[in-house]
């Protein structure tokens, strides 16, 4: 089986050099660390290696490249909401704003809470690469279920004059101002950003009340 056909966990939580860190984990956390800091191009396997404290060789033994570690790292950032996203579509009992709500929530606050602010990988040049088709490909798939959930969800005029496609971009960059946030320290409210995400969609205080009370519940 190939390094990049392995089973991967969901969106890395902890910190460069904590010991509860896998051999793998603690990689994917010094390269983040690297990847922000210095940039892509400009980091080394060795650098990374050198970070945690092991071989270059035993390094190779989990990630082919720094290629594999990007992918790795980049479908961190979307997986566990694309994820969630598929299960509140199989929810018969949320409405579409609710739903919407709480995918926001979610997904704004695992962006905060990623090391090292890695979602600012998104902007980096080799992003753009084929290699990292399958990235972009899970980001489409999440704008979809964005667009989805607020189209589902939005007044009859925005329908008229929004496309799922560019509802879903709209509400998608919306949740990434978490990214330029975390850079410039300023405070995330994750609550507050969803409820901007059905604004978007025209909605009015009493259904923003009304998802955020499921958003709580959950």
């Amino acid at each position: 089986m190939s390094t990049s056909s392995r089973a991967r966990a969901g969106r890395p939580r902890a910190t460069a050099g904590t010991t509860q860190l896998a051999p793998r984990d603690e990689i994917l956390d010094a390269a983040a660390a690297l990847f922000v800091e210095k940039g892509f191009a400009a980091t080394t396997t060795r650098e990374i290696a050198e970070r945690i404290g092991i071989r270059q060789a035993s390094l190779y033994y989990h990630f082919a490249g720094k290629d594999d570690i990007l992918v790795e790292l980049l479908e961190r950032t979307v997986r566990s909401s694309v994820e969630l996203a598929d299960e509140l579509r199989d929810t018969a009992e949320l409405d579409p704003a609710a739903a919407l709500h709480l995918l926001a929530v979610r997904d704004a606050r695992s962006l905060a809470a990623a090391p090292h602010n890695i979602g600012t990988l998104y902007l980096l040049p080799e992003a753009n690469r084929e290699r990292f088709d399958g990235f972009r490909a899970s980001r489409r798939q999440l704008r979809d279920a964005y667009g989805a959930f607020a189209m589902d969800a939005a007044t009859d005029a925005l329908r008229d004059a929004w496309t799922a496609r560019e509802l879903g971009d709209a509400v998608i960059h919306l949740v990434e101002i978490v990214i330029p946030l975390r850079r410039d320290g300023e405070a995330i409210d994750a609550v507050r950003i969803a409820d901007g995400c059905l604004r978007l969609c025209g909605l009015g205080d009493e259904a923003i009340a009304r998802a955020r009370a499921v958003t709580a519940a959950r």
